[in-house]
């Protein structure tokens, strides 16, 4: 036999075995996908669901009181499973409401003669703690004092909001608790940006048992939370109250949950075990998901054309799109980058030249849409800022930017209307450095064509890539002295989303003066302005008024908003339901099997 024939019939070979992989697979689950359709079977308790973690990414944070560069939103969600917070959004006909049966707590009361300056909050009766002691509002009063007394190490602080608008926290009783504010809030930002994902009772009787000063246990607890291998081992994480426990947790990031027997909520788990695991590339995801190595996976926007091969093999794809914004940081507080990221018509050129429709149909295809400004791009009428090559240029000659050899430079160093802007040195180049996420082709080729369109406009932009816990860990709020802020010049974490909001997308996280997610160190009077009238006030319009301000400014560069991901789910593992705000609920999933009366036809 000749080498071409022989290479012929490997090819066959290979083609055969693929098809295989894709007709035919099993599950880690519960073995072979069942032939249920989308809504027939019958419900069987019990069973291992495994669910695909986004590409290089693992959890390894489980210390409820987030700290900055830990606060991916795959560790919020799996906090919640054993700690959940006194509120959680959820998602009825079509909109989010703070209304969930799975909170912890009535609504809250407003006004007590006063206004809105008072919340009271009553939990409901009956939650225990794992270890079978009742939670109480002493546990949330131990959440309280731990932020208060160490606010700045709390990854949620934003100066002005919690703990420092709550003149006084009163305990009426065992299950009732009252805040008395500095001011009036408008009662529906309160509960869902304030009150909600943000307070968490946490176990006072065992992770104080001394009574020690917050700031010795907080000390104390942060320790343990830094200890990713002793996770699934530290007796502290074994006192939960949610519906879950943990099994393993790996430094690699492979999570294992069990039901906690004691967990006295309504939504108990019908599975018997949930597994979270990693992946390096959604490539190396994507080739588990077609052998069956994972029951809920994903598949990259750039195989969207082989959906209907595991529809076929009994799978549904349903495309989790999630109420967020995409965007690449900007550290204006960088020593030598800093003094031209602050100049707002630099910002300005910069998104000019991001093709956001073409990126986002070409290589997102068509799973992503523009970023339109700080709020999700349905609040907002248009793009500030689409793509126009031609305009940015003219804006970096108007201020005396120059091409040299390919290269600009600044010719006009100076403060004037027409100069390059202080801080910008007579001859400096238009050179950048971008630290973007790995493990997504899809964020590769967009950066790729970034960066090819800003080098023919004579911008330099060199990428370099890392995983994405690595990226969240450096691009984080630094002072120009800091040694960390020579670190990074622009960082992107956005494959599946950079920030998803509660149900009220208001920017106090992200775009307030030392606001714990404002990475990139901007400050603007004028926006802070707007954003507290976004918390004081109910009206829609100052929602967008915010919106279109902050758009226009450019604090950072808006990029594609991808769906978190198009989900592969079995047909035959039922009860998801894909949060706009990334929560989980594993505990509603289950397993079905088949019919009596469809089993046995054919």
């Amino acid at each position: 036999m000749g080498r071409s024939e022989t290479r012929r019939r490997l090819r066959t070979l290979l083609a055969g075995l693929l098809a295989a992989l894709l007709t035919g697979g099993c599950s880690a689950g519960s073995g072979r996908v069942t032939d249920v359709g989308a809504t027939g079977g019958t419900r069987v308790e019990g069973g291992t669901a495994t669910m695909a973690l986004p590409p290089a990414a693992g959890p390894n944070w489980i210390f409820p009181i987030g700290a900055p560069g830990y606060l991916a939103s795959y560790n919020g969600a799996l906090q919640n499973l054993l700690y959940p917070p006194l509120y959680q959004p959820v998602r009825k006909g079509g909109k989010l409401t703070m209304d969930n049966p799975r909170n912890l707590a009535e609504p809250p009361r407003y006004g007590d003669g006063d206004g809105d300056t008072t919340v009271t909050v009553t939990l409901k009766k009956g939650y225990t703690w794992s270890d079978g002691r009742p939670v109480t509002t002493g546990d949330v009063r131990f959440w309280f004092d731990l932020i208060k007394g160490n606010k700045k190490e709390w990854g949620g602080y934003s100066p002005g909001l919690l703990p420092d608008n709550v003149k006084r926290f009163e305990t009426v009783d065992d299950r009732t608790f009252r805040l008395r504010l500095i001011r009036a809030y408008n009662p529906a930002w309160f509960t869902a940006n304030q009150l909600g994902q943000n307070v968490v009772p946490l176990p006072r009787h065992a992770w104080n048992p001394r009574n020690e000063s917050p700031r010795k246990t907080f000390a104390r607890l942060l320790g343990h939370a830094k200890r990713l291998s002793a996770f699934a081992t530290d007796p502290l994480w074994k006192t939960v109250s949610g519906p879950w426990r943990i099994e393993r947790w790996s430094t690699s990031g492979q999570v294992s949950l069990v039901p906690n027997r004691r967990y006295t909520g309504p939504d108990k788990p019908h599975l018997d075990r949930v597994i979270f695991k990693p992946f390096t590339t959604a490539d190396s995801e994507f080739n588990v998901l077609r052998s069956g190595g994972v029951d809920y996976g994903y598949i990259p926007p750039s195989v969207m054309a082989q959906a209907g091969r595991f529809k076929e093999r009994g799978y549904r794809v349903d495309p989790w799109e999630g109420w967020a914004i995409t965007y690449i940081v900007l550290n204006l507080n960088h020593p030598i980058t800093g003094p031209m990221l602050r100049q707002t018509y630099l910002r300005q050129a910069l998104q000019y030249l991001i093709d956001q429709r073409s990126i986002a149909r070409v290589v997102w295809h068509g799973t992503a849409a523009p970023t339109r400004g700080p709020i999700p791009a349905g609040l907002l009428a248009r793009e500030p800022y689409p793509y126009d090559p031609a305009r940015a240029r003219r804006l970096l000659a108007a201020h005396g930017w120059r091409e040299r050899g390919g290269v600009l430079r600044c010719v006009r160093p100076g403060t004037g209307p027409d100069a390059c802007g202080q801080g910008i040195g007579e001859g400096q180049r238009l050179k950048l450095s971008l630290l973007s996420q790995s493990g997504s082709t899809e964020t590769s080729n967009q950066m790729q064509e970034i960066k090819s369109s800003y080098d023919r406009a004579g911008i330099t932009l060199d990428i370099r890539q890392q995983p994405l816990n690595t990226v969240l860990g450096t691009t984080v709020p630094c002072q120009r002295t800091e040694p960390l802020c020579s670190a990074w010049e622009l960082g992107f974490f956005g494959t599946a989303g950079s920030w998803y909001f509660q149900p009220a997308p208001s920017g106090e996280q992200l775009f307030a003066t030392g606001a714990p997610s404002n990475m990139g160190n901007w400050s603007d009077p004028r926006a802070d302005e707007l954003i507290k009238a976004t918390e004081y006030s109910g009206d829609p319009a100052a929602m967008r008024r915010y919106g279109e301000y902050v758009a226009r400014q450019v604090p950072v560069l808006w990029t594609p908003n991808p769906a978190y991901q198009v989900s592969v789910i079995r047909n035959d593992l039922r009860g998801i339901d894909q949060n706009p705000t990334l929560t989980l609920a594993p505990q509603d999933w289950y397993f079905v099997k088949a019919d009596k009366k469809r089993a046995g036809r054919g």
